[in-house]
């Protein structure tokens, strides 16, 4: 019985579905109307009168000063510089003269040295 009831509530509601169905609706396309050849082209139009110049307009107002631009950034210190090469050595000097021969001594008295 619990099954004959479920089989019935199924087949019930697939058949009311089948009922619920809308009929197709055919839609009739409507004929465009065409035109007719182009008729010939007419006349030409006079040419219209030239329109007035206009005034010149106002010179514009001078426009405001910049501003002062920035100071640039203080470069930094250059490196010190190489040493000099050495100099040359000078030329050397003449050799002096030969000096005078000393006085004959005096003969006779010796001296002794005592070591202490």
């Amino acid at each position: 019985m619990k099954y004959s009831i479920l089989l019935l509530a199924l087949v019930g509601s697939v058949a009311l579905t089948a009922c619920d169905r809308q009929p197709d609706t055919v839609v009739v396309p409507v004929p465009v109307a065409v035109p007719g050849p182009a008729g010939p082209a007419g006349a030409a139009g006079e040419t219209g009168v030239a329109g007035a110049t206009a005034p010149a307009g106002a010179t514009g107002a001078t426009g405001a000063t910049g501003a002062t631009g920035y100071d640039g950034a203080t470069g930094a210190q250059g490196s010190t510089g190489s040493r000099g090469a050495t100099g040359d050595d000078g030329t050397k000097g003449d050799t002096g003269d030969t000096g005078e021969t000393g006085d004959t001594g005096k003969t006779g008295g010796t001296v002794i040295v005592v070591p202490k």
